[in-house]
This record gives structure tokens, C-alpha cells and sequence, in this order.
């Protein structure tokens, strides 16, 4: 395995982590919230800088299925963060308070809460779309799985998705990303523990669901090419 990937590696980890981290924000505190934050803009830059490759060839080669929805959504995710981010410095009470930015707090807030949680769910179904590829990169340093075993693995994934449907219905995380309720409700009696649980559960749902549309995509490409190929002989 080379450096950079596992720079990439060991920064998506931090970074699906932050992500996490920062959904209980109400019962971790506000200053810790601004300081992952923080983090994590920092982490989102370092990706960017280490897969800056695939931003320049954005203009080059076939526009495939997969290729087009993977860049509308990493332009999602970049509208969602941006907006997370400036709604954030506007709100910020510890971090960056000597701004001292006043008279829209309450639009702020209201974009904050939207960006945050469709940025958790596009960043999500973004690392879904990933998912086959750091599949292949631990099978290649890992012995050769058993059919059975793949399938306990598929197994798992699928239960995992099913109570992660659940856990986005329990914790009514559309009505946030649709703006239905304009705060997020915390049971302060709840330990953090089980609140990211099922914060966990509902990324692997986007990520289960993000996995099996990029293969759909992928051979859906797959299948155009070749009849491309055909007419062309």
C-alpha cells in the first residue's frame, strides 16, 4: 500500500469520524462542536489537496453514468460544507466569537441544521460510492474470502441498512434535511453512546445505498461501452 493511500485512508477515517462527532453537538458542547468543526475543515482540505488529480481531469475522458453522478454529488457535498461552515462561523460562540457577526443568527441557524445534515447524508452516500474501492484495497492484503463468508458479510451489511432506516426514521432525520422542524430535538438523559449508534447505522444505510447504485451505475456504463464498441467495428 503506498503513502498516499493510506494518507487517504487514514484522512477518510478521520473524517467519516468527525462527521459522526459532530451530529450530538447539543450533548458534547458547543465548544467542542466548533473545535471538530474546525477539524474537520481542515481534513476536507487535505483531501481535496491529496485527490486533486481527479478534480483536474474533471474536463477529460468519457462521460460515463457513475462519472456523472459522482461529480454532482461531490458538488452537493461542497455546497453542503461550504454552507455548513459559513453558517458556523456565524453562529460561533467560542472559536471564532471575536467576529462578533450579528442580525442573522436565526438564518444562520436554519442553515446550519439543513447543511448539516444533508452534508451527513451526501458525505454518506459519497463514501458509498467509494465503498467497492477500499473493498478491493483490503482484499488485496487480506487472504481470499469464502463465498460464505461473503455472503454473512452481505448479510450484515443489509441488516445494518434496515436498522439504519429505522434509526433515520426514530431520530427524524428528514424532517431536519427538509426543514419540517427548525431545531433538532436532544434527550439530554440519553447517553451519547446510543444516539451515535444510530447516527451510525443511518450512514450505513447511505452507504449501503450509495454501493449497490455505483454498481449499478458502473455496469450500466459498462454495458453502453460495449455497444459502442460494436457499432464502431
Amino acid at each position: 500500500m503506498s503513502r498516499k493511500l493510506k494518507m487517504n485512508l487514514a484522512i477518510d477515517f478521520l473524517m467519516t469520524l468527525a462527521l459522526l462527532l459532530l451530529m450530538p453537538y447539543e450533548l458534547i458542547g458547543e465548544a467542542v462542536h466548533e473545535w471538530i468543526g474546525a477539524g474537520m475543515f481542515v481534513l476536507f482540505v487535505l483531501h481535496h489537496i491529496l485527490n486533486r488529480k481527479w478534480t483536474g481531469n474533471l474536463g477529460k475522458g468519457r462521460c460515463t453514468p457513475f462519472r456523472i453522478v459522482q461529480t454532482f454529488l461531490v458538488v452537493l457535498i461542497l455546497i453542503s460544507f461550504l454552507g455548513s461552515m459559513v453558517s458556523g462561523v456565524i453562529l460561533s460562540r467560542h472559536l471564532f466569537a471575536f467576529l462578533r457577526i450579528r442580525g442573522i443568527s436565526a438564518l444562520a441557524s436554519r442553515m446550519h441544521m439543513v447543511c448539516a445534515y444533508w452534508g451527513f447524508a451526501l458525505m454518506s452516500l459519497h463514501l458509498g460510492i467509494h465503498w467497492g474501492m477500499m473493498v478491493k484495497t483490503a482484499q488485496k492484503h487480506l487472504k481470499k474470502a469464502s463465498a460464505a463468508r461473503t455472503w454473512i458479510v452481505r448479510a450484515a451489511a443489509f441488516i445494518l441498512a434496515v436498522y439504519g432506516l429505522y434509526a433515520f426514521w426514530k431520530r427524524d432525520i428528514g424532517s431536519y434535511m427538509l426543514m419540517r422542524v427548525h431545531f433538532v430535538f436532544f434527550d439530554y438523559e440519553e447517553p451519547v453512546f446510543f444516539f451515535l449508534l444510530d447516527y451510525m447505522a443511518a450512514m450505513g444505510l447511505f452507504v449501503f445505498i450509495g454501493y449497490y447504485v455505483s454498481e449499478g451505475l458502473k455496469k450500466a456504463g459498462n454495458r453502453c461501452g460495449r455497444k459502442k464498441r460494436k457499432k464502431e467495428q
